[in-house]
């Protein structure tokens, strides 16, 4: 394999950690792991299938389909407008809407955060939700996101799952709004 810098974030290193070491420790031969396979108990540690999934996961979106290129830009409604105001320069949401419409919008906007082929933990869920707002209620955006059909948990929470969902034209225009914002925004010293 030629060698490449490849670099993730672990949400909780702690978990992580529990969980190459379970893998390490169910493996039936006593001998060391080889370097492929060793990659693989990192990626799956990660939350990925294996080493090539964990790649994907960290490459750059790919190119827009040219049906996406001369598709028109999509007016975004007033309730759109609200919503991407609800958000720092940063991309967090900076407060708790009170509208219920724009409380709708806004988890649009979060449920874009998760990985669909992924499965998280609640830990995971919560570290994910925890960068993506500025006024620390975790646990109410999970909430809401489970409440409405964007995430999906376990009866014991102990797996959370992105639902696929098919956005309205007023919720796709935030998105592609939302996604122009992001490309738009500087990159952050130091990264």
């Amino acid at each position: 394999m030629p060698r490449e810098a490849v670099s993730f974030v672990v949400p909780d290193l702690s978990a992580f950690a529990r969980s190459l070491a379970r893998a390490l420790t169910e493996r039936e031969d006593a001998k060391q792991p080889g370097h492929v396979e060793m990659l693989n108990l990192i990626a799956r540690a990660a939350g990925h299938r294996n080493v090539q999934a964990l790649r994907a996961s960290l490459e750059a979106p790919a190119a827009p389909l040219a049906a996406e290129d001369k598709a028109p830009a999509l007016p975004l409604s007033d309730s759109a407008r609200r919503t991407l105001k609800q958000f720092d320069t940063r991309g967090r949401l900076v407060r708790w809407p009170s509208k219920y419409t724009i409380q709708k919008l806004a988890m649009w906007v979060l449920w874009t955060r998760f990985d669909s082929r992924r499965i998280y933990t609640e830990k995971q869920v919560n570290a994910v939700l925890m960068a993506a707002n500025t006024f620390s209620d975790h646990v109410t955006l999970r909430r809401e996101l489970v409440d409405h059909h964007l995430l999906a948990r376990k009866s014991d929470c102990s797996e959370y799952r992105k639902l696929p969902a098919r956005p309205d034209a007023e919720t796709q225009a935030l998105l592609a709004a939302w996604r122009a914002r992001q490309r738009a925004r500087p990159a952050a010293p130091g990264a």
